[in-house]
């Protein structure tokens, strides 16, 4: 797939304001500090796109944009920052929480994780929600050009066997670096592919 245009359509602070689901959607969300409005500008084309700062927590809405005039990127804010309020973390988990459960269109969560540590509680948690709620997802490994080789393939295979505790099957795992671009081609030709299997509902189209 050739991303020719990204646009940026509008944040949202509850999934009841989102555009009209009658195009295909996918969130991008992962730990805060993940990299991932860098990976999301990588994979459009377009460093200034998402808003990418050095203090975590630099997202805080549901921010919709339209690729190709054909489906829907959604950069969700980032969950397990601490420097925030416990009345706002509760606010934040409520909304990235009903966006993935009530949001129609939504065709596959982008799970980014930080491939320089080792698996963390917080992410297989929320792996964990996603399988029980039947929310398709694919988990993005970030990152891999800034730690060791070797410590990136320990961490990763790490993260499997922890899945494999719960899971029959591994999910699918991508291996990305906004740097290098690796991986940019793997998650636009999945999407190509989910694209083709979404059907409106009658009432939205």
């Amino acid at each position: 797939m050739e991303i020719k245009t990204a646009v940026f359509t509008v944040s949202n602070s509850t999934y009841k304001k989102c555009p009209k689901p009658d195009k295909p959607e996918y969130a991008f969300i992962g730990r805060s500090n993940v990299g991932k409005s860098s990976l999301i500008n990588m994979l459009v084309g377009n460093k200034s796109l998402a808003k990418t700062g050095a203090n975590p927590g630099k997202t805080q809405l549901i921010n919709h944009f339209e690729i190709n005039n054909s489906w829907f990127l959604v950069d969700l804010p980032g969950y397990g920052y601490a420097r925030i309020s416990k009345s706002s973390r509760e606010k934040w988990s409520k909304m990235i929480q009903d966006y993935l459960l009530y949001r129609e269109n939504l065709m596959n969560v982008f799970l980014l994780i930080d491939s320089r540590i080792p698996p963390q509680t917080i992410d297989l948690d929320f792996i964990t929600f996603l399988g029980a709620n039947g929310i398709p997802f694919t988990i993005v490994f970030t990152k891999i050009d800034k730690g060791k080789q070797r410590e990136v393939d320990s961490n990763i295979s790490v993260f499997k066997k922890r899945l494999l505790e719960t899971w029959e099957d591994v999910p699918v795992m991508l291996r990305t670096s906004s740097v290098t671009h690796r991986g940019k081609d793997d998650i636009l030709n999945l999407i190509d592919e989910i694209n083709t299997m979404f059907k409106p509902q009658e009432n939205n189209q």
